[in-house]
């Protein structure tokens, strides 16, 4: 009761001094994290509302009882302070406050335009390539299906311009008509132009018009006989129709608007977003924020709205599915970020209103879909607890490493809980060891374990909610013996460890488990732990040899030609001239080096024996 009261008396002692003017407020802990943000039209009259003793849900009388300290900031309007709000959560991720997981840039379609022969590629991040673009797509897979189906259409370029230049024949992707081919002189400046136009028609939603007028050229290749030149129209106009129909439903009665509809059921909550750009839908993508349980659905919306558009611009109309309590001061917000007029609306009839019930059933499955994985979750989760004698497996941390003959290295963890996995926890660890032998596992383990849980060691108590329960080691009882002796040197207690091993025919289903101090043991093969286990296994494997593969990509990619000695400027222009990159030069066989102009056959050799270190030219 003591402690309540001193929450209230701290609210108390700001109201003297605060002002009768907008503004945003935060509340901070006894250790200074940020429990809340909030904005007020009157700060001095939202701020006394706390200073009340009674009336508050309990998430709010919690957060009353854990402020020690409040921060104030005085906004010219309302309209000010809702953006900073909506700014400071989506910064600081308070623990009272609505947030979400957010990949902060959804993925667009570029057309270039600082090039004779436009680029059609994906693009995500800052706007600084000049061009038109085109999106927001909810993913990248919608943007990598439409940029395929978009190279049957239009036949754009979608290499880049180094690869353009040097180019001396025909991709690939012209042979299996995905391309042009300007890089060769296939198709000149003017023609390439008119398929550039067409495509941005096309994006633009402009999409009945182009394939009328290839479908009447179409025609009139066909009656005077030019059946091959009907065929490619034919086949640009069905990739057309492809794009349309993955599209589902498309409006008809607007161009352009995001769609937020919101369902809660069981304490959670799940908001579907839909893009609609140029009359077509171009995806959608659920989200799941957090801290939702005392709020209704009106509330949520709102708070997940404003965080979304506070680091992205918003269309002209924003369709959802509940009223929200401050609909004019978001939308007034919302167009003072975009410089553009944007309508909220809440359609009650209509195509816009089917669209919305569209969206609602969506939200609805989806997060009936949640709620079963994560009862399935938990129950997995305390079925490993149980088979381990662990009080609870909350976090499990599961580690590999990833290399060839020693280069590269690189270790890996990924983390899993109630969730599933939680991609945000995942590290990857370059391995610094100079005197490591090429390849020694167990040396890289150490290392990795060591980073980790040295730092963890030295943390504060929040970071210390994130020690795992449980490790899991990809490995037998080598790899657990050095995880042990890491454990041991650095004093870690209370985490549990266990190493996962293949059986003698490195088969799926004859896992052993390694624990300090127990006889390995392994599970019945149709057991769901088993499969768990090896689930928690494989994505610990993909992504470290993800890691490592993006770092010898990122090493290859610095050019290995300039290591080669006798390789000058001359003769690496001959390279990439005659074989177009540096990776396929590697992939080359001597006989094809040879025949490169000024290469002789000791320079093909070294080239050749450079790339094959292990086979030679033999």
């Amino acid at each position: 009761m003591t402690e309540a009261l001193t929450g209230i008396a701290r609210v108390e002692a700001y109201l003297k001094t605060l002002p009768d003017s907008p503004g945003v407020y935060r509340m901070l802990g006894a250790d200074g994290a940020v429990l809340y943000v909030g904005k007020a039209k009157n700060l001095k009259k939202r701020v006394s509302s706390y200073a009340k003793s009674g009336g508050h849900t309990e998430r709010i009388a919690r957060m009353i009882l854990e402020t020690a300290e409040m921060l104030f900031v005085t906004t010219a309007s309302e309209t000010e302070a809702l953006l900073l709000e909506s700014n400071l959560i989506k910064r600081l991720k308070p623990k009272y406050n609505v947030s979400y997981r957010d990949d902060k840039s959804f993925p667009n379609i570029l057309l270039r335009r600082d090039h004779p022969f436009p680029q059609l590629l994906k693009h995500r991040g800052a706007k600084s390539v000049k061009g038109l673009y085109f999106g927001p797509f909810a993913n990248i897979g919608a943007v990598n299906r439409t940029l395929n189906t978009l190279q049957r259409a239009f036949l754009l370029r979608s290499c880049s311009d180094s690869v353009f230049e040097t180019r001396t024949r025909p991709c690939l992707l012209h042979q299996i008509k995905r391309c042009s081919a300007p890089c060769v002189g296939r198709i000149d400046e003017a023609a390439y132009g008119e398929l550039v136009a067409e495509a941005e028609r096309f994006l633009e939603g402009k999409s009945r018009d182009v394939q009328g007028k290839l479908a009447k050229e179409m025609e009139a290749a066909a009656e005077t006989l030019d059946f091959e030149g009907a065929a490619r129209l034919r086949d640009r106009i069905r990739a057309m129709s492809a794009i349309q129909a993955t599209q589902g439903i498309n409006p008809s009665t607007f161009a352009e608007a995001d769609l937020f509809a919101a369902h809660a059921e069981g304490g959670e909550v799940c908001v579907q977003v839909f893009f609609f750009r140029a009359g077509q839908n171009w995806g959608n993508r659920p989200y799941f924020p957090r801290q939702t349980a005392e709020l209704s659905l009106g509330e949520v919306l709102e708070a997940f709205v404003g965080q979304f558009y506070d680091e992205r611009l918003a269309p002209k109309m924003i369709l959802l599915s509940e009223a929200i309590p401050n609909r004019a001061l978001l939308a007034e917000a919302l167009s003072l970020r975009a410089g553009h007029k944007v309508q909220v609306a809440v359609p009650e009839r209509g195509e816009k209103h089917e669209l919305v019930a569209m969206a609602l059933t969506n939200a609805r499955e989806q997060l009936a879909r949640r709620m079963a994985e994560n009862s399935a979750q938990r129950e997995l989760l305390e079925g490993v607890a149980d088979l381990f004698g662990l009080e609870n497996a909350r976090r499990i941390e599961v580690y590999d490493n990833s290399h060839v003959s020693g280069a590269h290295a690189v270790g890996a963890m990924i983390v899993a809980g109630p969730e599933g996995f939680e991609k945000g926890e995942y590290r990857k660890y370059n391995i610094k060891t100079a005197e490591l032998t090429p390849g020694d596992d167990y040396a890289m383990m150490r290392e990795v374990l060591t980073r980790r849980f040295a730092r963890l060691m030295k943390e504060d108590e929040d970071a210390k909610a994130k020690r795992p329960d449980l490790v899991l080691i990809d490995g037998g009882p080598g790899q657990l013996a050095i995880a042990c002796q890491v454990f041991a040197d650095l004093g870690v207690e209370g985490v549990a460890l266990v190493a996962i091993s293949k059986g003698a025919e490195r088969d799926a289903g004859y896992e052993h488990l390694h624990q300090p101090g127990k006889a390995p043991f392994r599970l019945e093969q149709r057991s769901p732990l088993l499969y768990y286990l090896q689930r928690l296994r494989d994505e610990a494997h993909r992504f470290a040899i993800g890691t490592h593969r993006k770092k010898r990509a990122k090493a290859i990619g610095t050019n290995p030609l300039n290591e080669i000695a006798g390789v000058g400027a001359g003769r690496k222009r001959a390279l990439l001239q005659h074989f177009g990159s540096a990776r396929a030069v590697a992939g080359a066989n001597l006989a094809d080096i040879e025949s490169v102009a000024g290469v002789s056959s000791t320079l093909a050799k070294k080239i050749y024996d450079f790339f094959h270190p292990s086979t030679g030219s033999g």
